[in-house]
């Protein structure tokens, strides 16, 4: 029972529900099991059968066993197998059954260019783009949520004898360098052991360029990566040979200077507890066409041309420590910016909006450019909150570093750390073959219409864990919640949608037993978008977790769903229970 108090003047007593299984679980429990009990045989056939895991053990189903009947939630065991209450609660379990497979799995002996890679943006801030302190802290939280591509922005002190990472020509407060390359060294590994590569947007003299070598080459010692000739690369090395390693790579163009400053400010995403819907996939292509006129003159800026001509007379030593080098684009336009030849590897940086207008007039010039170079993509220059942009424009033209802000929060940021949860959370996700070399001549196109593949079947069961999470007046103080579930998909135009369940009132443990199929043409780059939410009649719904799960990752079956914090942190013990098919 829970009492609330109206008014200060009178209470309401809600009864709270016992947790049980919903009908199907029930059923599917009484077809593999046997007066009652369920034993190790018996689960294992269900988890082949029901589960899609073909290649179950019985020892995998005795491991399971043991360790339900270990449970300290169920003093009372039976011995000789799970009773429908402990496989209930085995269904529950994110441990023993997660939604998505957990390990590295891909092939990881490809070239850099052939992977999707974990990219934060101005990683030192602590919070918005003009005021926030810079610190090492957001670098190790990033790291340690599995980012590989730790960016930093190099200025000189004030006696000029330093080297200070800041968000130059903002009031943001600076951090050394070496305090930054300090934790990288020690937390770069912890989350994955694939290669971590920081990114060096250099504002130095060549004197400063050498003190900075000094600094990264004493510092990370014999993990620091980079060609002991001069030999420039033809290909990328790959995650696998460059395991445990860091790389440096030449700056990208200068956000505070790209695009026109009578842009038009783009709306945060930080507006309440989970900010707004992603934007629309063709409306974020378009958004700035009435605003922004790019030329190679400001894909690469005029600046960055001279900083460009001041690495030649850099210090040698500064030089050596570069890996991934940024090339200067050719010709006069966009499109010859990134036309293919038989240039060495290198990496380009756009803006969004400056991505958004080449996808839309020459989405196959891109695609064709990132078979072999790296293209990063970074936030529009007057995002000053932190806010983040849609990233799938991006992913689906085959950009691999696609740079968002980490700091911040947002839907956009929850598709990002989604699909990243792909190949055992590593940094790493190798791209779908239609985006890698081919010997046709037809190039994908993410906007032309696809074939369904698939067909995602998803029914969402139930909810539990924010009563011993939160408190009892944590979204009312008058009543328990009054939860409804989003799902959807978030990929090409024609297969992201959102739909809804009903609202289940005055439930702690809200039970919908709703199904959703979404056929799907695109699916390896389709990941799916699940959000709880409480319903308020007066005002603006609360927050109740997120996740998403890159969809040709998610295991089939019965399945427990982890729920996330507006920040992407685990809400330890909430989840739903789904059931997952490919129809």
């Amino acid at each position: 029972m829970a009492n609330y108090k109206v008014c200060g003047c009178f209470s309401r007593t809600f009864k709270i529900a016992a947790v049980t299984p919903p009908k199907d679980v029930e059923d599917v429990f009484q077809k593999y099991a046997q007066n009652g009990c369920m034993n190790s045989s018996q689960l294992q056939q269900f988890l082949i059968d029901m589960q899609g895991q073909t290649e179950a053990t019985l020892t995998d189903a005795e491991n399971i066993l043991r360790t339900q009947l270990q449970s300290k939630i169920f003093p009372i065991l039976q011995p000789n197998g799970l009773s429908l209450d402990l496989f209930f609660w085995y269904l529950l379990n994110t441990n023993l059954n997660p939604p998505y497979d957990c390990r590295v799995h891909h092939d990881m002996e490809s070239p850099l260019s052939h992977y999707f890679i974990f990219t934060g943006h101005n990683s030192y801030l602590t919070g918005n783009q003009l005021s926030s302190d810079c610190s090492d802290k957001p670098i190790v939280k990033a790291l340690r949520k599995g980012v590989r591509v730790i960016e930093l922005d190099l200025w000189p002190n004030s006696t000029k004898d330093k080297v200070h990472v800041l968000h130059g020509r903002t009031l943001t407060t600076p951090v050394q360098l070496d305090k930054c390359i300090a934790a990288i060294k020690e937390h770069a590994f912890i989350a994955s052991e694939f290669p971590v590569i920081i990114t060096l947007e250099d504002h130095l003299t060549p004197p400063l360029q050498a003190l900075a070598a000094k600094i990264i080459t004493e510092t990370l010692g014999d993990i620091l990566y980079y060609p002991k000739k001069k030999e420039k690369f033809k290909e990328f090395p790959s995650p696998e040979s460059l395991k445990r390693r860091i790389l440096i790579s030449t700056k990208p163009p200068k956000e505070f200077e790209s695009g026109n400053l009578h842009e038009e400010i783009t709306d945060g995403n930080n507006t309440g507890d989970w900010g707004k819907e992603i934007p629309d996939y063709s409306d974020e292509i378009a958004s700035h066409d009435n605003h922004v006129h790019l030329s190679v003159q400001e894909l690469e800026s005029s600046d960055e041309e001279s900083e460009t001509k001041k690495l030649k007379n850099a210090a040698p030593e500064y030089k050596k420590i570069i890996t991934i080098r940024a090339g200067k684009p050719k010709g006069s336009s966009l499109k010859d910016a990134l036309t293919v030849g038989d240039e060495d590897a290198k990496r380009v940086s756009l803006s969004e909006p400056q991505l958004e207008k080449l996808a839309k007039a020459h989405p196959s010039q891109i695609i064709r450019f990132t078979q072999k170079h790296i293209l990063r993509v970074y936030p529009y220059g007057l995002r000053v909150d932190s806010s983040n942009y849609n990233p799938l424009v991006s992913w689906t033209h085959g950009a691999q570093m696609v740079a968002l802000n980490m700091q911040g929060y947002g839907r956009p940021l929850w598709l990002v750390q989604g699909f990243f949860r792909a190949n055992g959370g590593c940094g790493y996700v190798k791209k779908p073959a239609f985006l890698l070399p081919t010997d046709g001549e037809k190039v994908f196109s993410p906007r032309d219409q696809h074939p369904i593949k698939m067909t995602l079947r998803v029914k969402v069961y139930m909810g539990l864990g924010w009563l011993e999470r939160f408190g009892k007046n944590y979204f009312d103080k008058y009543s328990p919640p009054d939860f409804y579930t989003r799902v959807g998909i978030a990929g090409v135009p024609a297969d992201t949608k959102m739909k809804k369940t009903h609202t289940i009132e005055d439930a702690w443990s809200p039970n919908w037993g709703v199904e959703f199929e979404f056929p799907l043409t695109v699916p390896e780059i389709a990941l799916l978008r699940v959000e709880v939410h409480e319903y308020d009649m007066s005002e603006k719904d609360d927050f109740g977790g997120q996740t998403c799960l890159p969809v040709m990752e998610l295991k089939t079956g019965y399945r427990s769903i982890p729920l996330y914090d507006k920040r992407g942190d685990e809400l330890a013990g909430v989840r739903l229970l789904f059931r997952i098919q490919f129809v």
